[in-house]
């Protein structure tokens, strides 16, 4: 599903060059739930950008699903993460003013797609991480969990192939914590989508078909 290969990640100033990632070799099978860890700085959200074609790398490749990603434009990449690709932050990034189904929605804009079928989709995702009732809601009126189901809601309302979490749970309680995680294993298990997640919790990790780690931008296992 995800391949890297040789993949090195440098950033340039006039007088400086930090390497944020070096021959950092990977695949990910389709239906995998794999987890990221490493200690801050180390790379890994920089990998999990590769990943979900927000970045491209220095040197190396990175195919998504056998497509060879290196030559398309920003707009096709853009449609190719729209369509195929689910994201979750440690940060809801969820819009003030909007409400919680105007939210979930909010990727399937891209798309040419009907209102009422948009709101349908919606209202089915919210209803997948059990916030059928909080629809009209504001993200104000949430708490931290559900703020970050609503997020979860958002990723995965297109029906991507790919959910890539950047601690999801890093801003929640263990019990909050522990409904995310639950609510990642009912989309690995139930509908096949492949997870990378990264996180700095081994108890979380242990809990991932995989655990790849990092330290000073390469892979130490």
């Amino acid at each position: 599903m995800i391949e890297l290969q040789d993949v090195e990640k440098i950033y340039r100033t006039d007088r400086i060059e930090t390497v944020a990632l070096a021959n950092v070799n990977l695949e990910i099978e389709a239906g995998e739930f794999v987890s990221i860890m490493g200690p801050s700085g180390c790379g890994k959200s920089t990998l999990l950008n590769l990943m979900g074609l927000l970045d491209v790398p220095s040197e190396g490749y990175v195919r998504l699903a056998g497509e060879s990603v290196e030559s398309y434009s920003d707009r096709r990449l853009s449609r190719l993460r729209n369509q195929r690709i689910g994201f979750v932050f440690q940060t809801f990034h969820l819009i003030a003013d909007l409400s919680v189904v105007a939210n979930v929605e909010i990727p399937l804009l891209y798309r040419r797609m009907r209102g009422r079928e948009r709101r349908q989709r919606a209202l089915a995702a919210l209803e997948q991480v059990g916030l059928s009732s909080r629809v009209h809601h504001f993200p104000s009126q949430l708490s931290g969990g559900q703020q970050q189901r609503v997020a979860i809601a958002r990723a995965i309302v297109g029906e991507p192939d790919v959910l890539l979490a950047d601690e999801p749970t890093g801003n929640l309680d263990s019990s909050m914590g522990d409904e995310v995680m639950a609510m990642l294993h009912d989309l690995n298990n139930r509908a096949g989508t492949t997870i990378v997640m990264v996180t700095h919790d081994e108890r979380l990790a242990g809990r991932t078909g995989r655990t790849l780690r990092l330290f000073d931008g390469r892979q130490v296992n």
